[in-house]
């Protein structure tokens, strides 16, 4: 017998009469990409596909719209419209061919549906619905009449017929997180006076009951149904998790599996629906267990989960039946399978710098900062051409390096790394003492790991000079050298108070209690998070008038917050002229202002050693220049175009 280490996590469940090979579900996520029909490419095949092929047990396609004329928000995708019917048979046979049950997240947005209209996705004119009349972001919203509501339950049924003739195996009911579903049950937007709101639970859980059972009409007993709710909306004004508890409660008997997750996203609220990088690991379990305590439908739990040991404990103790998983298998796909093969230290740990959710507002596509693979799992599908093996030297040990290095040996190569410190990991080791990059550090360790195990030849504290590189004469030179942080011309920058924030974050002990730190990109507030958590009072002084999220608009939304708890000043428009033993002079729009500080830190940007990288570009046949000494942008750059390139060299 296999000895197991995760016996609770791998124990199938059944649902509804459905067979679920294990407790592990990939929790819906939408797929951007579809074009103004709503309809979606082959990569969104592959994506979902992707996930099956990893072990999960079920894969959840989310943001699919029951209503396309009055529930639809953004490029949600039409499961109303009949010509998508072979797409989705083609997603839910691709699952399904990889042992996972496919299930459709049926949406409808509710008030929120004015954003746009129509499966052309043309501009509405400000009019929707919801339970209530009021007006939102300038908007109308009309209440809905007792005929609206029943059509509202009749197209939810119908999209959940829809979904099983076209081989879907279950359907989630998205009521949490301020859809049309939350807007019904929520205490402070359902203030109708007749039998579908008010003070009363069953009154507001009765449109949520209706769907469940309309659902059960059509699509018979043994078809099972999730409904996903937030226990709690963790906001000022939201519900709390006795309510979430009375809601579940009236949902007995009705669905299959009841997947509590917690905010909304309306609100600061959205880092508690995906826990960001200051939360910790499985944070918003408390919600599944308390609910757990009250009902005896299935629960399941979502949210920063990805440690098999953790997830294992959630189902041991009876917390929750089922764990859900996004990032995480965004991240890596084959979590499950590594886990239960015993290979969980190969597991790919998501960071929770919601990369992937900001990229997927900017391109359309889940990339993930430290998965090359992810958003590309079509073209990834397939095996390419062997490679004809070459001498490729790399140059430069950090994120970009490693990842080029691991990609070529895959591929058949004979690598030399070159690092010119005394270890793998380049500048990023700096944050090794920060308590919410701990991920990020795994995943450092975690590739350093997997070179020693490659066969890769690495040389540490070795520079690559034009002359150095010449000795090797490698077929192929990829530089991947990175930046330097960029000193400003400040008069007293060169004094005994003032560090670069690479330094500060390396020694955080030898900083004051009372710190400044110049620039507000992600590196200057992130390092000010750092310093606050350790008890120091710290401002931010900026030049320009905004903060500087890199892209990153999602994880930037954590940061605000993290800098209203910790009252970490940030003052804009506000130019260092001077440093003093005591602190800086600044010009603000106001006129000067002294900040006093022991220790004065600066974040101002990267200088990329493209030069360096350039010399070596007459060394070898082939050269490419990569990443940060091209110029500095963030690791999902790094990762993607490391990955990308080294993948193709020798592919001739």
């Amino acid at each position: 017998m296999m000895e197991n280490k995760y016996p609770h996590l791998f124990q199938p469940i059944i649902l509804g009469g459905t067979l679920f090979r294990n407790r592990i579900f990939a929790a819906p996520t939408g797929f951007m990409d579809s074009n103004r029909f709503g309809e979606l490419p082959s990569e969104a095949i592959a994506y979902y596909e992707r996930k099956a092929k990893g072990g999960a047990a079920s894969v959840c396609i989310g943001d699919l719209t029951v209503d396309s004329k009055l529930g639809r928000i953004a490029k949600d995708v039409p499961i109303d419209d009949p010509h998508n019917f072979v797409m989705f048979n083609r997603i839910t046979n691709a699952v399904r061919n990889q042992g996972a049950v496919c299930s459709a997240e049926l949406c409808h947005a509710g008030m929120f549906a004015a954003r746009s209209s129509g499966i052309t996705g043309e501009a509405s004119r400000g009019l929707a619905y919801s339970p209530i009349e009021c007006v939102k972001d300038g908007r109308i919203i009309l209440p809905m009449t007792e005929e609206m509501i029943w059509d509202a339950i009749g197209k939810f049924a119908a999209a959940a017929d829809y979904a099983k003739r076209a081989g879907f195996g279950m359907v989630t009911l998205h009521g949490g997180h301020g859809w049309l579903l939350t807007q019904f049950m929520s205490p402070q937007i359902n203030t109708r006076t007749d039998k579908w709101g008010g003070p009363s639970i069953e009154n507001r859980s009765r449109f949520a009951i209706e769907v469940c059972k309309a659902i059960r009409k059509v699509c018979g007993p043994n078809f099972p149904i999730e409904y996903r709710f937030s226990g709690s909306e963790v906001c000022e004004g939201g519900y709390g998790i006795e309510e979430g508890i009375a809601f579940a409660k009236q949902l007995e008997g009705y669905c299959d599996l009841l997947h509590v997750s917690a905010g909304n996203h309306e609100s600061e609220a959205f880092t508690v629906t995906s826990p960001d990088m200051f939360m910790a690991d499985g944070v918003n379990v408390t919600y599944a267990a308390e609910i757990k305590k009250h009902v005896k439908t299935p629960v399941a739990t979502v949210g920063a989960l990805d440690d098999p040991a953790l997830m294992e404990e959630i189902i041991a103790s009876g917390q929750a039946d089922v764990v859900e998983i996004a990032r995480g298998l965004i991240c890596d796909p084959d979590l499950p399978v590594k886990v239960r093969t015993g290979r969980e230290n190969d597991v790919r740990k998501c960071m929770r710098c919601l990369s992937c959710f900001s990229s997927i507002m900017s391109n359309g596509q889940f990339y993930c900062a430290i998965n090359p693979e992810a958003g590309r799992e079509l073209e990834s599908r397939y095996e390419i051409p062997p490679a004809q093996s070459k001498k490729v030297l790399v140059a430069g040990g950090g994120i970009a390096g490693m990842e080029a290095a691991l990609t070529c040996a895959k591929r058949g190569h004979h690598v030399i790394l070159c690092e010119k410190t005394r270890r793998l990991g380049g500048a990023l080791r700096c944050e090794e003492k920060v308590p919410f990059k701990v991920h990020l550090s795994e995943y450092l360790d975690q590739q350093e790991r997997k070179i020693a195990e490659s066969g890769i030849e690495v040389r540490l504290n070795t520079e690559v000079t034009p002359e150095y590189a010449a000795s090797v004469q490698a077929d192929v030179i990829i530089a991947a050298l990175g930046a330097r942080p960029v000193k400003p011309c400040i008069p007293g920058i060169d004094n005994s108070n003032v560090m670069s924030a690479e330094e500060a974050y390396v020694a955080a002990e030898k900083t004051g209690q009372r710190v400044v730190i110049l620039g507000a990109g992600l590196v200057g507030v992130e390092l000010a998070i750092f310093l606050a958590w350790q008890g120091k009072t710290v401002d931010i002084v900026e030049m320009t008038d905004h903060m500087n999220d890199g892209g990153h608009v999602h994880h930037m939304r954590g940061v605000k917050m993290q800098l209203k708890q910790h009252n970490i000043g940030v003052h804009l428009s506000t130019k260092a002229e001077e440093i003093t033993a005591h602190g800086v002079r600044c010009t603000t729009p106001e006129g000067e202002r002294f900040f006093e500080a022991d220790s004065v830190l600066y974040a101002v940007g990267q200088r990329p050693l493209r030069d360096e990288g350039m010399a070596l570009n007459e060394c070898a046949p082939e050269f490419y220049q990569i990443a940060d000494c091209v110029a500095p942008k963030d690791i999902m750059n790094a990762t993607s175009v490391a990955y990308s390139i080294a993948r193709n060299i020798g592919r001739d």
